[in-house]
Order: C-alpha cells, then structure tokens, then sequence
C-alpha cells in the first residue's frame, strides 16, 4: 500500500499467461516443444498467448479475428523486447520489475480471503509460478516500450505531412464522441487532533502489547489496515531505498535489527515499523497500519472548506487556476491548473468514460460552471473531497484539421512511428534467430518472418 511502486495491473493481459508452463523460460535456440508457437532469439510465442489474445479481443468486441495477425504482433513484440534486452542503452531494471512483482502480488492477495482461493481463481499451482509470470509480463512490457522509445525518439511530423496525412485518410478517421474538458481541486480531509491522538494511542497501545509478550506478526494480522501485507504478519520483503515513502524509509532505517518505532505519521496514516533485517541498500521491514480514514464529521469540514473557495472563484475573487495551485493536494495537477488528462494524454475526456461519481455531479452543468463540493476516492481507494469545472464541451462531430488538430497531428505522428518500428523489425530479420512451428505456413505475414522457420 505505501510502496511507491505504481501498483497498476492489466487484468486482460494478465490473463494471457494463466496456462503457460514457465519452464519453457529455458528453451535453447533451435527447440521446439508441443505448446511453443514460435521462437525469436531465445524469446518464445506461447500457443496460448496467441489463444488468450485472441479470447481478449473477442471479449472487447473485436470481429473478423485473424490468428495470423495476433501471432505477428506477438512476434513483433518479441523481436523488440529481445532487441532491448541486448542493448547497452537500455537499463537492466530485473531486480526492480522483480520487486514490483511481489508488490503486485500482494495487491492481488488482498482481494482474496487468502492466497490458495487466488491461486485456484487464476489457475496457477504456486505463487512462485504466479509471480513468475507477472515478472515476465513485467519485463517483456519495460524492455519493449524501451526499444520503442529508443527507435521513435526523433519522431517528429511537420505541418504540412500533418495536413498531407490528413487529406488523404480523413474519410477513414473516426468519429469523435460527446468530449468534456475538466478541470479540478481535490482535498484531503484533515483529521482533528483528538482523532489523530486516538491513532497514535492506539498503536502505542499495540507496541506495548508486543513488547510484553504479543508477537509483531499476530499483532499486524490482527490490527493492521494494510490488506497487502497484514495476512503476512506485516512483513515486506527486499525493500530497495527509495522505494517507500520519506518518513516510513527514514524511520524504518534508523532503527536496530528486531526494535520497533513509535507512531510513524505518513500520507497513508499512522505505522508501527519494526526493521527484520538491513543488508546494503536493501532491507525488510513489518509494519501496522491505521490508516488516516476521516470520519462523516472530517469530510463535512472539508467541503465546507471547498465550498467556500468556490465561492471566492465564482464571484471574482480568485481564478480557478490560483485556487488549484493553492490549495489542491492532486500533485498530478496541482500545477497544469487542476486540468485532468484524457485517456491519450490531451485535455479531453469522452464523456461516457467520465467516473460515475463524477458524472452524477456534472449533470445538467454547462460550460463554466463548477460542482459544488462532494467526496470520492483517489486511485489508492483514499477519501478526498473535490470540486470539478467543466472546461469545455465538445459535442460528437467528425474530426476536422481546423478543430482538431492536435489530435489529427498526433494520428500522424503515430503512423510515422509505427513506420520506424516497422523499418527497425524488418532490418532485424535476417540477423535474428526465428522458428516458426509449421503449423502456420500458410500464414501470410506482412514481414519475412518464415525464412528459417521450423516445421513439425
């Protein structure tokens, strides 16, 4: 919960990996065994990648399902990551994609009642094998978006290959939806003294406890918020410095193997740390949790709070981009006027992709207008309390370069990266070992990708 990690999962990708046996990692150039699609360098396609992707997409509404096409983008994936992991420029991030797994893992684990139900859910036997493939997915996502940066880094489109782009497939880009621009100032409620003292109190209460004969584990299971890590005893495992946040690290830090802090405030709530061990830069640590969840009363004071300032930007007083800038605690956009960024990273949000707590405060309000105060939960599942502007509304129309062209130069700047990639691929082929099993020779692969292929 406190590791800085960004603790994000693919669920759809993820899912792609749930019968592949991780033994095949050890495959030699040249093998080919029941199950293995194809091999690039010493990366494989999995049968059931392909398979998975292709139930995914399905799923999503996706017709016309070609195997040949999923293979070949498998097999472009593949070809990138192996590229990666042989260039000098590229970090070699393992041991952190390695902890980011276990993190991930845990973030599972405490959506289930305990580890065999979540093992059984995703049909793996151990949860080694299941962090396994999480690494996996892990490594081949860094090391492929990497090389792509690497190869697209100079991309660049001028005016008129945007307008050229433009004229000659403007007949075939798409319609835009009904869009919305939003801008916002979200809050943390403050919780008062006599609750924070009521925390701390409680975990001094608990140290005690432990130092006359509980023991830290049954104690954390017991008492601590943290679903991550409270089933097992607290415990977190090869902690990097600078992984968790400042005032966890520096307290867990300054303590002796096996002592344990007092209350240790951060921007989760209180801890009680005690430091398991601490070799080099990397160290393990227990810690309790009461998380700083305000009360009914704590929220009130804080859209009261929010209200007021709406008051002062409606009547004059203050811009809504002085507001944020002052008072919001979003550190995403703290500092690009409260602006929430659509899915492609533009100020634009289609409308039907608004969050429902959102949506519902933004009915019936036009262009200028702000919602009065009202609470929701950040991406950690945290009570804030927020008030939204509605920037702009762009109803559903067909893109044109006059309006739309950011977005249009975006589209182009895309295909001419999907262009270098493509080149980069092709310029690979003949120096890249590549085994493609037999039962796709009669696939019609937009690259040469079958010249030594394997046959069974």
């Amino acid at each position: 919960m406190i590791n800085k990690l960004k603790i994000t999962f693919l669920f759809g990708i993820f899912i792609m990996l749930f019968g592949a046996n991780m033994m095949n990692a050890q495959l030699k150039q040249g093998d080919l065994v029941d199950g293995i699609a194809a091999v690039i360098g010493d990366e494989i396609v999995l049968e059931s990648d392909i398979n998975e992707q292709m139930n995914y997409a399905k799923q999503q509404g996706a017709s016309n399902i070609d195997k040949c096409e999923f293979l070949e983008n498998l097999l472009n994936n593949k070809l990138l990551v192996y590229a990666a992991k042989r260039d000098t420029l590229i970090d070699n991030r393992s041991a952190a994609i390695k902890e980011q797994a276990n993190a991930k893992y845990q973030q599972l684990l405490s959506q289930f009642p305990d580890e065999k139900t979540m093992l059984s859910a995703y049909k793996f036997r151990n949860g080694y094998e299941m962090k396994n493939a999480i690494e996996k997915i892990d490594t081949d996502q860094y090391y492929g978006q990497a090389k792509i940066q690497r190869i697209t880094d100079k991309a660049d489109v001028t005016p008129n290959e945007v307008t050229d782009f433009y004229n000659l497939y403007k007949s075939q880009l798409p319609e835009i939806k009904d869009e919305v621009s939003l801008s916002q100032i979200m809050m943390y409620p403050k919780l008062t003294d006599a609750h924070k003292d009521e925390l701390i109190n409680k975990l001094k209460k608990i140290k005690k406890d432990i130092e006359g004969g509980e023991t830290f584990e049954s104690q954390a299971r017991i008492f601590s918020e943290d679903k991550g890590t409270a089933s097992n005893g607290g415990l977190m495992k090869n902690i990097s410095k600078g992984q968790m946040v400042k005032p966890f690290e520096a307290a867990a830090l300054n303590l002796q193997e096996g002592e344990i802090s007092e209350p240790v405030e951060s921007e989760f709530g209180y801890h009680l740390i005690q430091l398991v061990k601490k070799s080099g830069k990397i160290y393990e640590a227990r810690h309790i949790l009461l998380m700083a969840t305000p009360t009914d009363e704590e929220i009130k004071t804080a859209k009261a709070k929010l209200d007021s300032i709406r008051g002062l930007i409606l009547n004059g007083k203050m811009t809504f981009k002085d507001a944020t800038f002052r008072f919001s605690d979003d550190k995403r956009t703290k500092f690009n006027a409260g602006v929430i960024p659509g899915a492609d990273g533009s100020n634009k949000i289609e409308r039907e992709t608004v969050p429902g707590t959102i949506s519902y405060e933004l009915a019936g309000l036009n262009k200028g207008d702000i919602t009065t105060a009202f609470d929701d939960m950040d991406e950690r599942e945290r009570k804030v309390v927020k008030i939204v502007k509605v920037e702009d509304v762009i109803p559903a129309h067909q893109i044109k370069l006059e309006t739309d062209y950011d977005r249009v130069k975006q589209m182009a700047l895309n295909k001419k990266r999907n262009e270098m990639i493509e080149k980069f691929v092709n310029s690979k082929l003949p120096t890249t070992f590549i085994s493609i099993d037999g039962r796709y020779d009669s696939c019609n692969f937009k690259a040469n990708w079958k010249r030594d292929s394997i046959k069974k």
